[in-house]
This record gives C-alpha cells, structure tokens and sequence, in this order.
C-alpha cells in the first residue's frame, strides 16, 4: 500500500508548454476476422484479470460469466493474452470467439506490473529519461490498441507513470504529450477511446490533472481521448466524494474500475473493508448509465488474486445488496 497526501480543493496540476508532437510510424494493423457485438445498453459489471492471475484465461472468463458478470476488463500480461508473445493475432482472434461466445464485453487494461521489464515494476513508464524506453511504452500501447480494436473492446485503459526522480513536471508532462501522441492517432484510427487514468503518486493523480492533459492536446473528443474513473481513487485522493467524482467527470468517462479504498492510502480492498459509502456511488453509476455511458465498471483487486474466484462472488453479491443498478 502507499500512503498519498489529499490536495485541497481546486488544486490543478502543475503544466509545461506544449510541445510539438512527434508521432512513431505505425505498423499495419492484422485484420482479425472474428465477429464484433453490436453496443449494449444498461449497466454493465465487469472484474479485472489482474485479480485472476492464477487462473488461465479461458478458465477466467468462463468463471466470469457463470457468476453473472457482463464483461471482463483483459489486462495484457504474460499469463492472458500476452501482447508480445508469438502468433498475436491468432491468440487475439481466439479470446474474441470465446467472449462472444460468452457474451462478455471487454475493456483492454495496460496495467501489467512486469511486462515490458521484468525487473522493473511498471517500467519503462511514457516517462522515462531515455527516450527509447519511452518509446518501448508507447509501442506497447499502440499494440494494445490494435488489440482493443480486434477485440471489439470499448476503450484502452492506460496511466502516465510516475515522475522520475530529477525531471521537473513541465518536462514530465512534455514527455507525456509526445509518448501519448502516436497511441492517439493509432486510438483514431482504431475507432477506440484511450482512456487515462488518474494513478496517486503518479505524474497524473488527480482529476485536475486528466484535464490538464486534455487542455494541452487540445481538448479532444471523449471519443479520442477519455478517463478511466477509479472509485477508490476518488476517495483515496480527490477532495469531493466519489459520487460527485463520477457525476463531475461524466462527459469524459469511458471506463470505470471499483473497490473499496481508505482515504490517504492506496490500496485496493475487497468491497466492505474499506471507507467508502457504495450507495450513493451507485446512484451516480445509474445516472451515468441512463445518460448513455456505454462501458463497463470493473472490479479492481490486483492484489487478490490468491483468492480471485470468491471475491468475484462476493463482489458481485456486495453490489447487489447495496443496490447496484438492475442488469
């Protein structure tokens, strides 16, 4: 766990001038010849890989929906769906038979502790002072993308990284403009949101801060560029409830991930141990859902995977006593 200082009220994100955008040549995308499902309307819950590492991917998914979940938020790893891993575009077209043949959405994560470097959690993040290691980021996220797209997924979930020691915050978030360019034009190409996600401790923390970045690439469409909104977050960090976070944030939203959290310290916790009042939260979720929000709200455990299987019983069970919207 970590322990995160709340900022006050109004407090914005501290930004750097704007730099030119120096897109890295794409790839041809593989086409994937699998079916895509049409957008489904309603509240849809989903629960995170990264909280079934110890379970294979199909074995995942068929837990998933046998317990009544509508998606599945597919975090990229070694052990599901690895994106460097060989024959990519068979293994991708296989996950996509198999979600439908379950009926299960998907929202593509890239949050994989050890991915890229195994000796180095997270790294190298669109942060990074070698600029090849920051390209190594932003290739992974283009992959991810194109991944995203053959998957009929809603959104790309992705987070800035935290600022190395020694880099001041106007070249952070200079950095992040230009790591985050080509994965934007691939996300246009692709017909699919990337979705960012307010991380504590990271260069981009805070809700201040998502729409910092916004402002400097000019305030793209939600399509282009949107927020993943993580409940715990809000309550670890930002300075208004959790459901004021969502009713505040909801032109921008095109993903959601839920647990329970404490104020001041970061970590995920099973639904119940937490601070959080999932009510009125729920509330708000079925507000947004009424105005259209076409993705999912995904259980967020990375931590719990030794006992993955209950907590995605539990979980689904908790939200349903505290009133989740009908599914």
């Amino acid at each position: 766990m970590s322990r995160v200082a709340a900022p006050p009220a109004g407090q914005s994100a501290r930004g750097g001038p704007s730099p030119s955008p120096s897109p890295h040549p794409l790839p041809a995308p593989v086409p994937v010849p699998v079916p895509v499902p049409g957008p489904v309307s309603g509240f849809r819950l989903g629960y995170g890989t990264n909280g079934l590492t110890d379970l294979r991917l199909p074995d995942a998914l068929s837990l998933l929906a046998d317990l009544g979940y509508d998606g599945v938020g597919l975090t990229l790893d070694h052990m599901h769906l690895d994106p460097l891993g060989p024959d990519l575009a068979a293994r991708t077209a296989q996950v996509a038979r198999r979600l439908g043949e379950l009926g299960l959405a998907v929202t593509v994560e890239t949050g994989a502790r050890y991915v890229l470097d195994p000796r180095s959690k997270h790294g190298p993040s669109l942060l990074d002072p070698d600029p090849e290691a920051r390209a190594a980021r932003t290739r992974l996220l283009t992959r991810a993308v194109r991944i995203a797209a053959d998957l009929g997924a809603h959104a790309v979930h992705c987070f800035s990284g935290v600022t190395p020691g020694g880099t001041s915050a106007p070249a952070a978030w200079q950095r992040l403009e230009q790591s985050l360019t080509p994965v934007l034009d691939a996300a246009s190409t692709a017909g699919v949101p990337l979705a960012v996600e307010p991380e504590p401790d990271h260069l981009l923390a805070t809700l201040d801060d998502f729409h910092h970045l916004r402002r400097l690439f000019g305030d793209p469409a939600p399509e282009l560029l949107g927020l993943t909104l993580d409940i715990g977050h809000c309550q670890c960090l930002e300075s208004v409830p959790p459901a004021d976070c969502i009713r505040g944030a909801a032109p921008w939203i095109r993903h959601l991930q839920i647990e329970d959290m404490r104020r001041g310290v970061h970590e995920h916790l099973p639904f119940g141990d937490g601070e959080i009042d999932f009510p009125p939260v729920l509330a708000a979720l079925a507000e947004l859902t009424a105005a259209g929000y076409p993705g999912l709200t995904v259980v967020e455990l990375p931590r719990h995977s030794h006992a993955g299987p209950e907590l995605a019983r539990s979980s689904i069970e908790f939200l349903r006593r505290q009133g989740a919207p009908a599914w």
